[in-house]
């Protein structure tokens, strides 16, 4: 037996739909057939489904509706994309707000790095991080290296070496954060300078 596909069952339930809408309206299909263009038979076999819909025929029913044509194929809907930022406060100071949601092999953070004093604590973990200083200047101590980053300047490293960041000048650092696991690398293309 075959399975019909998934986008019938939404198909099924145009007609009855534009059905409901024209009831609802207190629409004759004579009212509504003047006011699209599509004969009366034709409103008809579609509302009781013995006619497919087509863009040619519901495009004119929404706009003589006023509803989106959405509303008239009752399209699923779509999740919001938008991410909920939610700062936290970091236990050592500043703050960061995830860029993205749910699990994956990259994340992406905003963070705002504070002044955190000349002495750097350095500390290890798994993972492979790529910073990117969006205003304010940045000091990083990765292993035996001091750098200082400029806004637009970035570094990537692995996690594993011992690291400290740290805003400078006593102002924070704005920065863009990529974390991914021990071996996800982020890769950065770039000219090179002339």
């Amino acid at each position: 037996m075959d399975t019909p596909p998934p986008h019938q069952a939404v198909l099924d339930e145009v007609g009855p739909r534009l059905r409901r809408l024209r009831t609802k309206r207190n629409l004759t299909l004579g009212a509504l057939s003047e006011s699209t263009g599509i004969s009366k038979s034709t409103l008809s076999r579609l509302e009781s489904g013995q006619r497919r819909p087509s863009l040619e025929l519901l495009l004119p029913l929404a706009a003589a509706y006023r509803v989106p044509l959405d509303d008239l194929v009752g399209a699923p809907e779509v999740g919001d994309p938008r991410v909920r930022l939610t700062p936290r406060s970091l236990p050592n100071g500043g703050t960061v707000v995830p860029l993205s949601r749910g699990p994956g092999p990259l994340q992406a953070y905003k963070m705002i790095v504070p002044d955190r004093g000349s002495e750097p604590e350095l500390r290890t973990h798994e993972g492979y991080e790529w910073l990117y200083v969006l205003h304010g200047r940045l000091r990083l101590v990765l292993a035996d290296h001091d750098l200082m980053l400029d806004p637009g300047e970035a570094a990537e490293f692995d996690t594993r070496l011992p690291h400290w960041f740290s805003g400078t000048g006593g102002r924070p650092a704005e920065v863009l954060s990529l974390f991914g696991r021990q071996g996800e690398r982020m890769h950065v293309r770039a000219r090179p300078s002339e």
